[in-house]
């Protein structure tokens, strides 16, 4: 890398979340660039340059970039197609990195992207708006953008660490997933599970609860969807702790939600036993149909 790339310029005056979360990707992908601000390119300036200047990190000149779904790119977007997989590589699985760049622009970026182009309204571009000096203000637009800067930052790390942790998760669950029997998933931990448990056979996930005791979850059918494979009894749902240790049988269970999505226990043992009752009892309405 050489020392022309430790620099970025973009416009001065009033800040948009474009220019802030574009300034903030740079940031995290050179640590020690510095961004200044201005409203014309110096002839001799070497760095990055983006949100103005009609070059390749700017979108304001005729014939500018759209996406194929029809959303015009940003500044941020332009960035962040060049350096978004580099980002998540550094966490992500191969074979996961494209994907979740892709899913990241298409959940977060283009919003922001859109509303740029637009003005078509974002609750996030507002907060960054919000960053802009007052007109009677004693501080410069400069250091509020290096507040509104640190802000986005914070954001966008929090945001490709959970990125990275899903995909985690995923390798996890997965190693999990090969050795599990009668299609009852036990996790070590609680882990995010969706994305790899709909896609398979699983039926069931058992972890360790955060309250104490152990967590006996259905898998549905679909990431977003509430139609389950294998849902708990129908008896069970919504009863009390007495009620359902008398109607299943096992000593610990004390909790079953009367959606049949989920069961509470104290033991592994009784988790485990309550998935295979639900199995046993054919009390689910798609389970053969996929």
């Amino acid at each position: 890398m050489t020392d022309n790339r430790r620099m970025a310029m973009t416009h001065g005056g009033n800040f948009h979340a474009d220019d802030v979360f574009a300034s903030a990707l740079l940031k995290i992908v050179y640590p020690d660039i510095e961004i200044v601000r201005g409203y014309q390119v110096p002839a001799d300036f070497t760095g990055i340059v983006f949100d103005i200047g009609f070059g390749k990190y700017d979108h304001h000149q005729a014939n500018a970039e759209v996406r194929s779904n029809g959303i015009p790119y940003a500044a941020f977007g332009l960035l962040w197609r060049e350096f978004g997989e580099g980002i998540l590589a550094a966490g992500c699985r191969p074979e996961h990195t494209e994907r979740e760049a892709l899913r990241f622009d298409e959940k977060f970026v283009q919003p922001l992207d859109e509303d740029d182009n637009t003005g078509c309204g974002n609750q996030l571009a507002g907060a960054i708006a919000a960053f802009n000096p007052s007109w009677d203000s004693k501080e410069t637009s400069d250091a509020c953008f290096e507040k509104a800067v640190f802000f986005a930052e914070q954001i966008l790390r929090n945001k490709f660490d959970s990125i990275m942790s899903v995909s985690r998760a995923m390798m996890m669950v997965g190693q999990a997933l090969e050795k599990s029997q009668d299609r009852i998933v036990v996790l070590p931990v609680f882990a995010p599970w969706k994305m790899t448990l709909v896609r398979s056979r699983a039926e069931f996930v058992v972890y360790p609860s955060p309250r104490g005791g152990y967590s006996a979850q259905a898998v549905p059918f679909e990431t977003d969807g509430t139609d389950l494979k294998c849902g708990f009894p129908a008896e069970w749902a919504g009863k009390s702790e007495e009620e359902l240790q008398r109607l299943s049988g096992l000593k610990t269970i004390h909790f079953c939600h009367k959606g049949r999505f989920i069961v509470s226990t104290d033991t592994l043992e009784d988790a485990v036993a309550a998935c295979k009752m639900a199995r046993s009892s054919g009390s689910n309405s798609r389970r053969n149909g996929r």
